[in-house]
């Protein structure tokens, strides 16, 4: 997607820059000339990302569940977009899920989702004008074995896109959402070694592909271009029509 234009000079910031979505997402938005803070706790990839555009993209080496993001993220004097990709999946059946697992999927799916969009809310009614995007899942929308905590999480943030959105329209802030399929990412690729669960994936979806996650990326593009201008409060799903069963 083209928008040059459209995010010149926007500052957009990514959880979970380092690699997958959030990755590719912070390429595209500093393509097209937008000023991209990524944040993530592995800064050796951040680095390598920011080799490609160090005029467009500074680093931020945080873990997102922490006080000190958030007092960092309270510094800034201005935010246009806020991209919460950053996000964590331990498949186990319900009886062996352990109070760590839980909370930790609570914690980075669900909280400091919450935290960061309550500061960037804060940031944006500033200028009275903002987008925020939550990377949700297809699992926001539906129900699936050895998933019953990420559902929860994600169908979570889901019903937070939409409060979230109603509430902040009056301030000329935008919240969508956006829910893919499986891609073949990082956090994925583990998954998929398992012969019965890539079946069981494919078997769901019927367009019979992964989505591209250069897909993911046009959809959030879109999301937060003047295009999307009179869309709120909606989930956006890339899933190749696993949620039209």
């Amino acid at each position: 997607m083209d928008s040059t234009n459209s995010f010149e000079n926007k500052v957009v910031l990514i959880t979970g820059a380092a690699r997958g979505i959030g990755k590719a997402t912070a390429i595209e938005f500093a393509k097209n000339n937008a000023k991209v803070i990524a944040v993530s706790r592995t800064m050796d990839d951040l680095l390598e990302l920011q080799k490609q555009f160090p005029k467009n993209i500074e680093v931020w080496d945080f873990d997102i569940t922490g006080d000190e993001f958030f007092k960092k993220m309270e510094s800034l004097n201005k935010l246009d977009i806020c991209i919460n990709n950053a996000g964590v999946n331990k498949p186990k059946l319900i009886e062996d899920v352990d109070d760590a697992t839980l909370d930790l999927m609570l914690d980075l799916n669900v909280r400091a989702t919450f935290r960061t969009s309550k500061i960037a809310v804060k940031l944006m009614k500033k200028n009275n004008q903002g987008v925020i995007i939550n990377v949700t899942s297809q699992m926001g929308h539906i129900g699936s074995p050895t998933r019953t905590v990420y559902c929860l999480t994600k169908h979570a943030v889901e019903g937070l896109t939409k409060a979230l959105a109603v509430e902040v329209a009056p301030s000329n802030i935008r919240v969508c959402s956006i829910a893919p399929t499986f891609a073949d990412t990082p956090m994925t690729k583990p998954m998929f070694e398992d012969e019965k669960f890539k079946n069981f994936v494919y078997g769901m979806i019927p367009m019979k592909k992964l989505v591209d996650v250069q897909d993911i990326v046009d959809g959030i593009l879109y999301l937060c271009s003047p295009q999307a201008k009179m869309i709120t409060g909606t989930s956006l799903l890339i899933d190749g029509g696993w949620t039209a069963h």
